[in-house]
């Protein structure tokens, strides 16, 4: 196994690409299997476009939820190790897959006075605390409670008047343009890719690491248990985001 401190020194440019295993330890539901349901309903069911046209009350009140339990989140040590690593260095790319923005709670916390931007994420999947047009590019930031008790009584578009919905990527949903564009260019150029707590499942998000490691780049990937991206690895690091990130960083 190649020494990994050696490897984050010799790196350049380095993308970092989390999942939900990262803000799992802030206590951020992951909303699937036996302790992941809501009412009846499974995520897969609610998060589309097509439920939202057929019942878009109901997946309001589902956000709704979402955005209650986030909120009383705060980011953990992993994020906070991360915020700072961008921070101290040139040429780091924070990519996540998470909706919940705590990589951006902990970049403004970790900038203090300073400029948050080099430790911002680059978010694939949106951002539960946004509004956006269902028809036209409006959006806002929100992070109050959306009285769902009747279809009229849901949040309208400031421009347009056509409804507005959490600004997050549905299943069936494209990608925001240019988002996407711009993590496989991170990748590409990337001579590290840290990959923590994902499974390596979703696409296209799960290729990112292998186009580093396909360019030249090494990987390292911190998640408790194997998975699909363990074999494209340099180095895979059996352990939990905040027992690792920050030990792994500082090294």
């Amino acid at each position: 196994m190649r020494d990994t401190s050696a490897i984050i020194a010799a790196a350049r440019t380095v993308v970092v690409l989390t999942g939900a295993g990262i803000s799992a330890e802030s206590g951020v539901p992951t909303f699937r299997g036996p302790q992941g349901l809501w009412r009846k309903f499974r995520p897969e069911d609610l998060a589309t476009p097509e439920a939202f046209e057929r019942d878009p009350r109901l997946v309001w009140e589902w956000y709704n939820f979402r955005r209650q339990c986030i909120a009383e989140c705060a980011p953990n040590a992993a994020h906070r190790a991360l915020a700072r690593f961008a921070l101290a260095r040139p040429h780091v790319r924070i990519i996540t897959q998470n909706v919940d923005e705590l990589h951006t709670d902990a970049a403004r916390d970790a900038a203090g006075t300073r400029d948050a931007a080099p430790a911002m994420p680059l978010e694939l999947h949106g951002s539960i605390f946004r509004d956006r047009c269902s028809m036209c590019a409006f959006q806002r930031e929100n992070r109050a409670p959306v009285d769902t008790s009747s279809l009229a009584s849901l949040p309208r578009c400031e421009e347009c008047g056509a409804l507005l919905r959490p600004d997050v990527v549905w299943f069936g949903e494209r990608l925001v343009p240019g988002v996407l564009e711009e993590a496989f260019e991170w990748a590409g150029l990337a001579d590290l890719c840290l990959v923590i707590g994902t499974s390596g499942v979703v696409e296209p998000a799960a290729s990112i690491a292998s186009t580093t490691r396909a360019t030249g780049g090494a990987v390292i990937e911190i998640n408790p248990e194997e998975t699909p991206l363990t074999r494209v690895a340099t180095v895979s690091i059996r352990g939990t985001a905040v027992g690792e990130v920050g030990r792994l960083l500082a090294s």
